[in-house]
């Protein structure tokens, strides 16, 4: 998909696709809000301009591997898949359906495209390392790339930091892990459920390259994955921050939506400000 699309063109993606995981979350009745609206504007500019992948080919040997740690986010990552043409976006709204090949979490056997199969937290960063390692030791393929995308409440989990180690120790240099740093969790702030920072050291101590970027801007988001791929010998962390629930300011930074759907009538007035920009442009039939 690499290349496709301008910035102009991303920015409306991750509009469309913010709109999916309203309509999405409410007509499941159940699933997360604040940390899918905020990961957005990332997800379209993987989508759309940085992984090498093909929707009609999901798994052709060259493409890239993009590893979803934080599954319960995966609202996002289905409404990119759909937008970018893995499936009808019609399926989207058997979100969490008995059946469905939409779970509340990914499950790689049931979706073409899916890479991964997470539940338990701590495991992404892993995943990706193994997948790192292998194309890096055993298969010789260095034109391919593994994005991994993780929650920063996520690295409250040990397993974690002993994958960290792993990849510092073996200079996984196709391994690039965006830390959505949205600083909420299920049960409030992440400094005050478990303090993160001095996080940028802690990833530079064990022997990553560390960039902190803005999550919104999709030129920012370019450029660092520009750079993670010109760094040699080091795995790269690209901490990404984030606003929870973007876009629809009643969820804005509030991390009681971290884990909540909307109600109809609170899907109403997401869609609606989603529509106007935030009042920018007049709705639709308004």
């Amino acid at each position: 998909m690499s290349g496709q699309l301008t910035i102009t063109q991303i920015e409306q993606k991750a509009n469309e696709i913010r709109k999916s995981i309203i309509t999405m979350l409410e007509h499941a009745g159940s699933g997360h809000s604040a940390g899918p609206l905020g990961l957005a504007d990332l997800m379209a500019t993987l989508y759309f301009h940085v992984l090498k992948i093909d929707p009609k080919n999901p798994s052709m040997l060259e493409r890239d591997i993009f590893l979803l740690s934080n599954g319960h986010c995966v609202p996002v990552q289905y409404a990119a898949m759909a937008e970018a043409g893995f499936f009808d976006k019609s399926e989207l709204t058997t979100l969490r359906q008995f059946g469905s090949r939409l779970q509340g979490h990914p499950e790689r056997t049931k979706l073409p495209g899916l890479e991964n199969t997470s539940g338990p937290l701590g495991c992404g960063i892993g995943q990706g390392a193994g997948f790192a390692y292998a194309l890096q030791y055993l298969d010789h393929q260095p034109h391919r790339w593994v994005y991994v995308v993780t929650g920063d409440g996520e690295l409250d989990e040990g397993n974690n930091w002993e994958s960290i180690m792993f990849a510092g120790k073996y200079k996984l240099s196709q391994l690039v892990v965006f830390v959505d740093r949205n600083n909420i969790q299920i049960d409030g702030p992440t400094e005050d459920v478990m303090p993160l920072e001095n996080l940028r050291a802690k990833w530079e101590a064990f022997g990553w390259h560390v960039q902190e970027i803005d999550g919104h801007n999709i030129d920012s988001i370019i450029d660092a994955v520009g750079m993670a791929k010109a760094i040699e010998n080091r795995p790269s962390c690209i901490i990404t921050h984030t606003i929870p629930g973007k876009n629809v300011e009643f969820m804005e930074y509030d991390y009681k939506w971290h884990g909540i759907p909307p109600n109809k009538d609170q899907a109403r007035e997401a869609l609606k400000e989603l529509r106007t920009m935030g009042g920018r442009i007049r709705a639709e039939h308004e």
